[in-house]
Order: structure tokens, then C-alpha cells, then sequence
């Protein structure tokens, strides 16, 4: 018996050995099949009428609609539930978020939550370079593709090396594109990190997500051609929107 049913399917199909599957766990099988049926952007009928339509309590059809929204299969569109379209991949490279939307064929954009500035810790100071006390900017956007909130970033910035940042940048560009075409800066390496969290309060309200939906939290530490620090960003993903890819070799 094949146990890898192809690219994308759970392996065996998510029941367990013994055979037994849980109620929420077939429901949601059938589930899967409405959903190709409706296709992206589809709605879903009511969640009366679904759990009437699978002969199931209200708190089971609940349970698998919860699975399939941190799966990325459904989204909240006001008071309803639609299908979704497939993940964004986010190559992990220095391209900036704006590239990576732009090669699947959306439409990246961002909103200004806050530009400002603040003198920078011990911590935050030895990331870049700086002394204790040093001002750095923090710049917090909200990242959208085709206008859909999907994500939070936060940028810290040495103010000394882009004094200008608050006169000359357009928040909703990219910041990349700024640095290099606009300050000749030119970037030679990153250090980053990815975990998965769950988003605060204010987080999940500035991305529109339930607090509950699992997050892809990035910290990346980039550095310029020089091997000089320029910025420290904290990026924050929707799970049910977002993976990740990259490309691996053999070690040197």
C-alpha cells in the first residue's frame, strides 16, 4: 500500500491506524469536496444548513470549519465563509516582500500603522551597531496582497544612516527599493529566524485574524555589502495565508 497519496495530501489521508475517525474529521472530508465543488471565492452555505446537510451538531461542523481556516482552505468574509485561493510562497531570500507578492501575479501593498523614533536599548543597539541611547527609527506596516490583510512588519532602522526616512519614503512602497535606488545601499547577507505564535490582541486586530489563527513569525537581521547592519525586522504572517520556500545544498 502507497501511504504518500500525492503533492499536498495528507499522508493516509489523516485517519489513524485503528481506523476510528472522529466525526469533526469526516465531516471535514466532505467539507473539502464543497469546497472544489465552489471553487475560490465561493460561498459557503450557512453553518444551519451545512450541519443539517451532514446530519451533525453545530459544534462538530464548527470544528472542521476551524481546521479548514487555519489550513488556509476558508476565510472569514464578514459574516460569511468563503473558499480561499492558494498560499502566498514567500521565497526565503533577500527579495523584499513586495517582489515575492509581485511574482504570483498580486497585488502587494502596505499601510502606515507608525513612523517614529525612539533611542534604542542595549539590545536593539548591539543588532546594529549602535551605542545605547542611539535614535533608530520603527517603522509598523500592515502588509496586503490584492487588499487582503495578511500580515504584520516592523522595521527598526539606525536614524544616522537614513535620516531622511519620514520626508523622503512612501510607507506604501517597498523599503528595499528605497535603500537601494535612493541611499545606494546595497545588502550582502541576512540572518533569520521563523517560529510559529500566536498573534496578540492588537496584533490580530491590525491584521483582522482571530487570536487563535497561528501565526509565522520572521526575525530577520540584515546586513550591506559590507557586513554592516541595516535594519531589524520583525514579520508577522498569517499561517492560513503564507508558506515559505527556499532552496538547500549540500554544505561547502
Amino acid at each position: 500500500m502507497n501511504d504518500y497519496p500525492g503533492p499536498g495530501a495528507p499522508i493516509r489521508s489523516g485517519i489513524p491506524d485503528h481506523g476510528r475517525v472522529p466525526k469533526y474529521y469526516a465531516v471535514k472530508g466532505e467539507l473539502d469536496a464543497l469546497l472544489d465543488e465552489l471553487g475560490e471565492g465561493g460561498v459557503l452555505p450557512t453553518e444551519r444548513d451545512l450541519a443539517t446537510r451532514f446530519a451533525v451538531s453545530r459544534d462538530t461542523l464548527r470544528q472542521a470549519l476551524r481546521e479548514l481556516l487555519i489550513q488556509g482552505r476558508v476565510r472569514r468574509r464578514g459574516r460569511s465563509t468563503v473558499v480561499a485561493g492558494p498560499k502566498l510562497e514567500q521565497p526565503l531570500s533577500l527579495a523584499s516582500y513586495t517582489e515575492g507578492v509581485r511574482r504570483q501575479g498580486r497585488v502587494p501593498g502596505r499601510n502606515l500603522i507608525g513612523l517614529e523614533t525612539f533611542a534604542a536599548d542595549a539590545v536593539l543597539a548591539g543588532q546594529l551597531g549602535l551605542k545605547p541611547g542611539d535614535p533608530v527609527w520603527h517603522l509598523e506596516r500592515v502588509l496586503l496582497a490584492d487588499g487582503e490583510r495578511v500580515g504584520l512588519e516592523s522595521t527598526y532602522l539606525a536614524v544616522a544612516r537614513v535620516p531622511a526616512l519620514d520626508r523622503e519614503f512612501d510607507p506604501g512602497a517597498s523599503l528595499y527599493a528605497y535603500l537601494g535606488e535612493k541611499l545606494g545601499i546595497g545588502f550582502g547577507g541576512a540572518d533569520e529566524r521563523i517560529e510559529t505564535v500566536l498573534a496578540t490582541p492588537r496584533e490580530a486586530l491590525l491584521i483582522g485574524t482571530p487570536p487563535a489563527l497561528p501565526m509565522l513569525l520572521l526575525h530577520r537581521l540584515t546586513r550591506d555589502e559590507d557586513g554592516r547592519p541595516v535594519e531589524r525586522v520583525r514579520s508577522l504572517y498569517r499561517g492560513d495565508r503564507f508558506s515559505f520556500t527556499t532552496q538547500l545544498g549540500t554544505p561547502a
